[in-house]
């Protein structure tokens, strides 16, 4: 677990979470001029593609999606120096990002009860990955892996998605969240075995269909995080998104690069961490400084405090 690796994944995280509370705000102020579109009588498809059609012109939201490329060029030079097992955990800060810019765009200043979440939560990722200290693993994985772990992430991709379909606000937002994900830890694995072919030249690169599948999977990632921005709030799904990331990513890395961690002994303060991570996330999800409006347009939530 080099230093590099550490600076790496960590501005990664920043670009993200900066993405996330953008995209976040573009769909809040859609959210606050397009309410009526819910009542036209639309179709729920119909609704989902002019909604998109109208956020995707607002510059938060081009900003956001700027800033996503940032981070998947960050992560991908993360995981070519570093271990998946290490990059993805080290990207939950974003939760601790997402709360610094969240708080700066929304205006919205957290609470000591909110801080104290972070602080369990980054407390518990330094802990789990000081236990479970990853080995680097090999860089690229056989086909007949990529094959099973493929058809296993698609399975519960579909079954989440699906789950979510049967629910609406909060629920919803957390299982899209968990799907996107899924999809994300599948795709920064994919990302993996791009950049492990670098060295044996342009031809392994391009010729291998890894290229094309991280392309897919990554506009699968893209359109489930934009389809859970759309079902709630930002505190709904963003711990489900970057947790489920983690310890997805992690599983993929045992399971297709041979990375290991640390078991005997050290599995007592690894479940202490993830346990941590855990009460870290679900005190931010119901900390009064994050719930309700707090990423809701500003002009929202004022009209909200004078009209009460």
């Amino acid at each position: 677990m080099g230093p590099l690796t550490i600076v790496l994944a960590l501005l990664a995280a920043l670009s993200n979470a900066s993405a996330s509370v953008l995209q976040r705000r573009a769909a809040a102020d859609e959210e606050q001029r397009g309410a009526a579109d819910a009542q036209d009588g639309q179709g729920e498809a119909r609704r989902a593609v002019r909604w998109l059609s109208k956020v995707t012109r607002r510059p938060h939201w081009l900003i956001g999606t700027s800033l996503l490329i940032v981070s998947s060029l960050l992560q991908a030079s993360a995981l070519s120096v570093g271990s998946l097992a290490v990059v993805q955990p080290l990207l939950t800060t974003e939760l601790l990002f997402t709360l610094v810019v969240g708080s700066a765009v929304f205006h919205h200043r957290p609470d000591r009860r909110t801080w104290l979440a972070f602080a369990a939560l980054g407390l518990g990722l330094a802990l789990f990955l000081a236990a479970a200290a990853p080995s680097t693993g090999v860089t690229t994985a056989s086909g007949e892996l990529w094959l099973m772990a493929g058809g296993a992430l698609l399975v519960l991709v579909a079954l989440l998605v699906g789950l979510a379909r049967t629910r609406s606000g909060a629920p919803r937002a957390a299982l899209l969240g968990l799907a996107s994900a899924v999809s994300f830890a599948c795709t920064a694995a994919l990302m993996k075995e791009v950049v492990g072919r670098i060295g044996q030249g342009p031809g392994a690169v391009f010729g291998h269909w890894s290229l094309y599948a991280t392309a897919v999977a990554g506009l699968v990632s893209f359109l489930l995080l934009q389809g859970a921005f759309r079902a709630g709030s930002l505190t709904a799904s963003q711990p489900a998104l970057t947790l489920g990331d983690a310890l997805t990513s992690v599983a993929l890395g045992w399971a297709l690069f041979d990375e290991r961690i640390g078991l005997g002994a050290r599995v007592v303060p690894e479940l202490i961490g993830v346990l941590l991570i855990g009460a870290g996330s679900i005190g931010l999800a119901s900390a009064p400084s994050v719930s309700g409006a707090w990423d809701t347009a500003p002009e929202q939530s004022a009209d909200a405090g004078r009209n009460p």
